[in-house]
């Protein structure tokens, strides 16, 4: 399966939810040691949450990283000085292979490692590119067997899709640590101490909209599929009416808007120095 074509538009459609999580990370990351601090964001996607760390450190040299061109282009509408003095650019990086370019005070990670598989293998090297005091942080959903996930995989694996979709594409979040893995990799980082902080959060989110999860999915857990049929827009529109038929009776819209719990994981962790 080709890799998923990203539609920054359709992602920041519920630019509010997606963007909590990311307060709720910032609120926990400490002060940086650095007075111009470097900062890298590793699967920036459209940029808008890169912005809010130009907020934070406003006289940071800040560079958001991303592998969808489609993300980095709507990412480069925030590129460029910052009140503070500081600076935010953008560059083509996949975080599956980045290698940080010199010392990092901080390096944070919003909703992007779960696309990477075998991703906590990266933390030694990330940590290790840390200036003594700087932070290492990230959130990844951890929602991978509530209903919404597990139906698309369900579906993705029937014998009507699976030829099509490739065997196993529903299932390819398995690789998503929970809390406690993420615990033990990140203190067990070898010659490097550091001081961790793993939580989780679940989200009751109120949607709004006909099909809200779809659409929300359509941002997110859907785009290897669409990408996948693109060719093809008689089997998208298939596959899209099969499971908006399956999400509206896991989710049925109630008078106020459609509930969707959306469960987090985060974690901080602060190198000795």
């Amino acid at each position: 399966m080709p890799a998923a074509a990203w539609d920054p538009q359709q992602y920041l459609r519920h630019s509010t939810h997606r963007t909590r999580p990311f307060h709720d990370l910032l609120a926990r990351i400490p002060e940086l040691p650095g007075a111009s601090p470097r900062i890298a964001d590793v699967g920036c996607g459209p940029g808008n949450v890169t912005a809010l760390l130009a907020e934070r450190w406003p006289a940071a040299r800040i560079t958001g990283l991303d592998s969808s061109a489609e993300m980095l282009e709507a990412a480069r509408a925030h590129e460029g000085p910052t009140p503070g003095g500081g600076s935010l650019d953008f560059r083509a990086a996949d975080a599956a292979h980045w290698v940080p370019d010199g010392t990092y005070d901080l390096i944070v990670s919003n909703a992007a490692l779960q696309w990477v598989e075998g991703h906590a293998d990266r933390f030694p090297l990330w940590v290790e590119h840390l200036a003594p005091g700087g932070v290492l942080a990230f959130q990844v959903p951890g929602n991978f067997t509530s209903p919404s996930h597990a139906l698309l995989g369900d579906l993705c694996d029937s014998p009507a899709w699976r030829d099509r979709l490739g065997d196993g594409h529903g299932r390819r979040y398995v690789h998503i640590l929970q809390p406690p893995g993420y615990l033990e990799r990140l203190i067990e980082i070898p010659e490097v101490e550091v001081d961790v902080d793993v939580w989780e959060t679940t989200y009751v989110q109120l949607l709004q909209g006909e099909d809200a999860v779809l659409e929300w999915t359509k941002g997110t857990a859907l785009r290897p599929v669409l990408t996948a049929l693109e060719d093809d827009p008689e089997a998208a529109r298939e596959f899209l009416g099969q499971y908006r038929d399956l999400l509206r009776k896991a989710y049925p819209a109630g008078p106020h808007g459609t509930v969707f719990p959306f469960r987090r994981i985060f974690a901080v962790a602060r190198k000795a120095g």
